[in-house]
């Protein structure tokens, strides 16, 4: 005789599954904003990061950065280097002062047995449907990811994208112009995407009080502020623009934006044109809660820091 037994309920002190598992594709190291955007991930109890692929340039020193700095918040990533050249052929731009606020990064241990549009395309199809990517750079590698494997689009959760310019006057922006060819083949993949663009993360500063707070919470903090120190020192403003977390409070805290979906088309001097239709798979980000988000950004990254 067979007896069916009820499912043994989970203990209570069994932690939550995070409710996003995430991929992030960056540049960091350049601009501040691609590590606030970790910073943010990482002091998310709602986002587990499953792996990080870099782009654009000098991608192993990007990538050994982005391992030091999980490190120091407490985390060992996998980290694989990605794509050096753009797939446009576009020279690629370097600011100068990557990786130097730190110091013996070469110890700092990536994957590098395996390319990173591979590594993003497998994880990616090894759980359909399970796993979300954000984007917060120029697009060789998610690009790669989609020729390498023809089912990567449909596999991904939701890809979520800072980069263009939507503004009724468009003008390029960096992700977008840097690659075009990498950009234009993301946009018509078809993978469902939610894209914050300029017009919306440039009304948003992060002043001196927030880089204070974030300093001021233990090893990972402060080297974020060396980070910003860096960038600051670079451009010459006294904040900082927080482009890519806005992109990553996208999908952690929806409820605080508002999206319109359509397609997106980029044009050959990189500017990008939103079409509106219900059915399409891009979700423009057209408005959001600006006030709350910058005080979410800071307050998750001093978690991940503490």
């Amino acid at each position: 005789m067979t007896t069916d037994h009820p499912a043994t309920p989970p203990r209570p002190d069994a932690p939550a599954a995070p409710a996003h598992e995430v991929l992030l594709d960056t540049d960091i190291g350049s601009d501040v904003d691609d590590a606030l955007a970790l910073g943010v991930l990482l002091g998310s109890p709602d986002a587990q990061v499953r792996g990080i692929t870099t782009v654009y340039g000098d991608t192993l020193l990007r990538a050994r950065l982005a391992h030091r700095l999980a490190g120091l918040a407490g985390h060992d990533l996998t980290v694989v280097p990605g794509a050096t050249q753009t797939l446009s052929g576009k020279e690629v731009w370097w600011a100068g002062h990557e990786g130097k606020a730190f110091t013996d990064l070469d110890a700092e241990p990536v994957r590098d047995d395996i390319g990173a549009d591979r590594f993003l395309a497998e994880t990616v199809l090894a759980r359909p449907g399970e796993l979300e990517v954000i984007g917060i750079a120029p697009l060789a590698n998610i690009a790669g990811a989609i020729a390498y494997d023809a089912g990567f689009p449909s596999a991904v959760r939701t890809l979520y994208l800072m980069g263009g310019y939507f503004a009724p006057e468009p003008k390029p922006e960096h992700n977008i112009v840097s690659d075009i060819t990498a950009a234009r083949i993301v946009f018509g993949s078809g993978i469902p995407t939610v894209v914050t663009g300029l017009e919306i993360t440039t009304k948003v500063r992060i002043g001196r009080d927030g880089i204070e707070a974030i300093r001021a919470a233990g090893p990972y903090g402060k080297a974020l502020a060396r980070e910003i120190d860096a960038w600051t020192g670079f451009t010459g403003e006294s904040w900082s623009v927080p482009h890519d977390p806005i992109t990553a409070l996208s999908m952690l805290r929806p409820e605080l934006y508002e999206t319109r979906n359509g397609t997106v088309t980029v044009d050959d001097d990189g500017r990008t044109t939103f079409h509106p239709d219900p059915s399409g798979p891009v979700r423009l980000v057209v408005d959001a809660d600006l006030t709350t988000v910058a005080d979410e950004i800071v307050s998750r990254i001093v978690r991940a820091s503490a």
